[in-house]
């Protein structure tokens, strides 16, 4: 597709205009900072949820790639305690990496101290960055348990507890600040998304929602 007849793409959301999902933000103060690492492969996916995240997040941060230049990951880990939304994984030990830190449950009593760092891609890709990142292995991992059931209608989970990166990021921020409602309109921005995407999927011949 040439410069002139490419779709008019919004600035702020990085989608075409016509599937602009600006009108889904809201914008929620937070004390723990956001990290959001993004797989390249999720840039252009209409389904992913990070780029909304983020927009939502005033004090996140979105980097794209998959393995990360530890000169340029290392100050955005720096300064803050740091820790990985990602589940407790067996055999991790036998591929040679190295058993994580804990996470100190007394961490939450000053949110302001501590940085969410989440990986936005699919189990493969968000497991392989893992594997490529030695940084990222050194943090403690906050894995999140009891979740309500997804909201993400518009991807097929391979398990019943997996989550958006929206909603896994909204329930981790939820237990570490340990004021759910105050993260609602998360949740209520994630459901306008989705609600656009149906509509989009119910328009397209193939089924498919349109791509960014």
């Amino acid at each position: 597709m040439t410069a002139s007849t490419k779709r008019p793409t919004c600035p702020q959301c990085l989608r075409p205009q016509q599937s602009c999902i600006c009108g889904c933000i809201a914008v929620v103060p937070h004390a723990v900072d956001v990290l959001i690492l993004q797989h390249p492969l999720e840039v252009a996916n209409a389904k992913g949820s990070a780029r909304l995240l983020h927009l939502s997040l005033p004090g996140s941060t979105l980097l794209v790639g998959e393995t990360f230049d530890p000169a340029v990951l290392a100050p955005l880990l720096a300064g803050k305690r740091s820790v990985l939304l990602y589940p407790d994984t067996a055999g991790e030990q036998a591929l040679g990496l190295p058993a994580p830190p804990p996470f100190e449950a007394v961490w939450r009593e000053d949110p302001a101290a501590l940085r969410l760092v989440v990986l936005d891609g699919t189990w493969r890709k968000s497991r392989k960055m893992l594997y490529l990142n030695p940084l990222l292995q050194q943090l403690p991992r906050l894995p999140l348990r009891d979740t309500p059931p997804s909201h993400y209608l518009i991807r097929k989970a391979h398990a019943a507890d997996q989550l958006s990166t929206l909603e896994a990021s909204c329930y981790a921020l939820m237990q570490l600040e340990r004021e759910p409602a105050r993260f609602e309109p998360l949740i209520g921005a994630f459901d306008s998304f989705v609600a656009q995407q149906l509509r989009y999927l119910s328009r397209t011949p193939e089924g498919t929602p349109e791509t960014p």
